[in-house]
């Protein structure tokens, strides 16, 4: 059982026990009348397929107030995608697959780019954005939540938390972001754990209280691929197309809403899905690659905020980081201890020492180029554009579920 103590710069909506899902499902079934949603869910073909899918399939078919379902299907050539419609079929939603390798939506892509707009690499931030537009499109939703295909722990409760607080028209949130414990027989999240909240520690400890900082350190999973909005500020949002895409998203809300709009919910007790190797010694793969990106996204969202950072910044903030997450070795392994968990402190150092390296390269990333920001053009301005883009996005999308299929 959750306190509900509020800290921090934005509101959490705890778990305190007292919950009745059928309760829940029937209050949002009625909030849906007026405000419809819309669920996105980036997918690559193999994780569609996963016995974690099949659990949240089996999810969403129960599920009333959901208007829409939107996949977003990556690296899927012809074959894949016809499995994949019959796949998805068994859903009583509006569902659509927003085929990303396809020849459709890869034109949509050369459109974008033909007026000079960016529309990153081929990746997650990429498969959110052009769904994104699909949902915004196509005109069903109001608000739209995301999550990702590999969750083994989905349940009802899970979806119904992370949509209520965006549901509900009398608490006027415009951002929700989802929270929760990760563990299995030992604690897991090392990236929230060991790298971002000591980073962040360590950038206050240097720059000062930054509300930039206070708000990113306000949430208690930063990490967490669970987060939804309205559908006005979706066409506003800016969205990266690296491993930074939940830090950026969150450094992209701070600079377009009031924190007061925006609140974080504990929508389970215990949440796992697949792990990422920790790679550290290849900044290109694994957990080094996503923390470099994550710590140059969040240097250049203080770089916006008018923060300066020189190469002796990064190697004062390299040895503070370093101090920062050692001490919070220490309080995860009273953490383990206290609930029987196992605890390696070896691989805790280990990844530490691999994290402190990551800002180095984000250092450097960020001297030699710091106007460079993966961020993908947001969709208002695709329409001031082409005017008629959403219009032909929404017609790619429906030939594409609606036609056979060549093989």
């Amino acid at each position: 059982m959750s306190d509900f103590i509020q800290f921090g710069t934005i509101r959490t909506l705890h778990n305190i026990g007292n919950r009745d899902v059928g309760s829940l499902n029937q209050k949002l079934k009625k909030y849906s009348r007026n405000r419809p949603m819309a669920l996105l869910m980036p997918s690559l073909y193999s994780d569609l397929f996963s016995p974690a899918m099949d659990g949240i399939l089996a999810i969403l078919r129960k599920v009333e107030y959901l208007d829409q379902v939107v996949i977003a299907l990556d690296r899927a050539d012809a074959r894949q995608f016809k499995e994949s419609k019959e796949k998805i079929a068994q859903l009583p939603q509006h569902v659509r697959l927003v085929w990303l390798d396809g020849e459709r939506i890869q034109k949509m892509f050369s459109v974008v780019e033909s007026f000079g707009l960016e529309t990153g690499k081929p990746g997650k931030g990429r498969a959110v954005w052009m769904s994104l537009g699909y949902v915004i499109a196509s005109e069903r939703s109001t608000q739209v939540v995301l999550h990702d295909c590999d969750i083994i722990t989905y349940s009802e409760e899970f979806l119904a938390r992370l949509c209520f607080p965006l549901m509900n028209p009398r608490l006027g949130f415009e951002f929700v972001k989802g929270y929760y414990p990760r563990f299995s027989d030992r604690l897991n999240g090392r990236v929230v754990r060991l790298f971002v909240i000591p980073l962040v520690n360590a950038l206050i400890t240097i720059i000062g209280h930054h509300p930039l900082l206070e708000f990113l350190r306000s949430f208690r999973y930063p990490l967490a691929g669970e987060f939804g909005m309205s559908m006005d500020l979706a066409k506003s949002l800016r969205i990266p197309y690296d491993w930074g895409i939940e830090v950026s998203v969150l450094a992209e809300i701070f600079r377009m809403i009031n924190p007061r709009q925006v609140c974080q919910v504990d929508i389970c007790d215990q949440y796992d899905h697949k792990h990422q190797d920790l790679s550290d010694d290849n900044p290109e793969g694994g957990l080094m690659k996503m923390a470099i990106d994550i710590a140059v996204s969040i240097i250049r969202s203080l770089a916006t905020e008018g923060v300066v950072m020189s190469p002796s910044f990064f190697s004062t903030l390299r040895i503070t980081y370093l101090r920062k997450a050692q001490d919070a070795i220490q309080t995860y392994n009273g953490v383990a201890d206290l609930n029987n968990l196992e605890f390696d402190r070896h691989s805790e150092g280990r990844a530490v020492e691999a994290f402190a390296t990551s800002i180095r390269y984000a250092g450097e990333a960020y001297i030699s180029g710091p106007l460079s920001q993966p961020l993908i053009t947001n969709w208002n301005r695709v329409i001031s554009a082409e005017p008629t883009f959403l219009d032909q996005l929404v017609e790619a999308v429906e030939q594409d579920n609606l036609s056979p299929v060549s093989v």
